[in-house]
């Protein structure tokens, strides 16, 4: 099984989980098994936003990260965190942090909130 290479953002997770995107469902098809995860902070988001009256939504969940691993919060997250420029969007900061710790790019659909963050690689799968 691959390494990590990506850390996806919650919105593409989102739109992973809906099916929004053909061309992200076509790009993450070519990557290995192993080389897409996400944070807990994006996890923790995207389970926060499921409707779970819905019948389907503990199987979309399960379905979903079943492929895509989510990695722990960790010290040097935290520490890469200290570094970041203050910045409302915590969590956006927190995973950009994480991304930044384990020298992953980070996937997100809204590039532009992480722009201020040089030390970060980041890609816009959902054009």
């Amino acid at each position: 099984m691959a390494e990590p290479q990506f850390l996806l953002d919650t919105n593409i997770c989102v739109y992973l989980a809906e099916s929004i995107s053909g061309s992200l469902s076509e790009r993450v098809e070519t990557c290995e098994i192993g080389e897409l995860a996400t944070s807990s902070i994006a996890f923790a988001e995207f389970v926060r936003g499921i409707d779970w009256s819905q019948p389907f939504a503990e199987d979309t969940v399960a379905r979903l990260f079943a492929a895509i691993a989510i990695i722990p919060f960790d010290q040097a997250a935290a520490r890469a965190y200290a570094e970041l420029p203050f910045k409302r969007h915590r969590f956006d900061q927190l995973i950009a942090a994480q991304a930044i710790a384990l020298d992953l790019t980070l996937v997100t659909a809204n590039p532009h909130d992480f722009g201020d963050i040089p030390a970060l690689r980041v890609e816009d799968w959902s054009q």
